[in-house]
């Protein structure tokens, strides 16, 4: 993602910190005493990823030394189309964005990554990015030299089991984002956006802004205030500036359709077989 194209997003990345000051503080204070003191890895934070979670003891345990804790803020480019997967990210707070951007800056997104997940797992020597990836919602990962990755992956075991589960659930998201964005109403969509959010989050209140996923979901800021207004209007939703705080799940749910439901149950059998790994 070059210069003109980040400049779509960059911005909301400003205003959402504007938004939350208190938490983008607290969130820089931690990154300042981590960045002078060594973190040690344990395996009760390692698992905060369900994918590092469902690995045996002694195979997470392997991975400690290449693992790395890091801050992942608001707007940071993971990597961009075509270039070099040099890292593997394990979101455990964090969300991100998987993007496409046009050579006009036309962004839409392909897919979400949070702590069910991992970004930019490159299997392949010089394998290269077919998106961008954009964290979307401040937190923290771990992350994992891309060859370190790979020599685990060639040893067998429960990973590549993980990894190919994983990715016929992302594909699944992905397919149903493709077919959702052709035949689904522009309610059904925001409603699908916030569902996945949701099942990223750790409460029901999501820092975003109406903005913000209008760029995300390619449609006019117009619409999604209109389809924001008739969600609060029938009691789906609470939006305030920055902030929508989900009042009925099981409502947007139902809103959304087979929009969510498709992709959310390979997840869910994604879950049930990482246990049996």
């Amino acid at each position: 993602m070059n210069n003109t194209q980040l400049s779509a997003v960059a911005p909301k990345a400003r205003s959402l910190s504007r938004a939350i000051p208190d938490a983008g503080s607290r969130v820089h204070q931690l990154a300042q005493v981590a960045s002078r003191t060594p973190v040690a890895i344990s395996y009760s934070g390692a698992q905060q990823n369900e994918l590092l979670a469902a690995l045996p003891r002694d195979a997470l345990e392997s991975l400690f030394e290449h693992l790395e804790l890091v801050e992942l803020p608001f707007g940071k480019e993971l990597f961009d189309y075509g270039s070099t997967l040099d890292h593997a990210y394990f979101p455990t707070t964090a969300i991100v964005s998987l993007l496409y951007v046009m050579e006009d800056g036309a962004t839409t997104e392909i897919a979400v990554v949070g702590h069910e997940g991992v970004v930019g797992a490159s299997l392949l020597a010089d394998e290269r990015a077919m998106c961008a990836a954009v964290v979307q919602s401040a937190g923290y990962g771990y992350r994992l030299k891309t060859q370190c990755l790979r020599d685990a992956f060639n040893q067998g075991g429960t990973l590549p089991q993980l990894l190919m589960r994983y990715t016929n659930a992302l594909f699944a998201q992905m397919a149903q984002n493709a077919v959702g964005g052709r035949h689904s109403s522009i309610e059904q969509k925001l409603c699908r956006w916030l569902l996945d959010r949701l099942d990223r989050s750790p409460s029901n209140e999501l820092k975003v802004t109406q903005e913000l996923i209008s760029i995300m979901l390619g449609v006019r800021r117009e619409s999604i205030t209109a389809a924001a207004g008739k969600l609060q209007d029938e009691g789906l939703i609470h939006y305030r500036r920055g902030n929508i705080t989900v009042l009925d799940r099981q409502g947007l749910e139902h809103y959304a359709g087979e929009c969510y439901k498709v992709a959310k149950t390979e997840y869910d059998r994604l879950l049930v077989d990482v246990t049996r790994c």
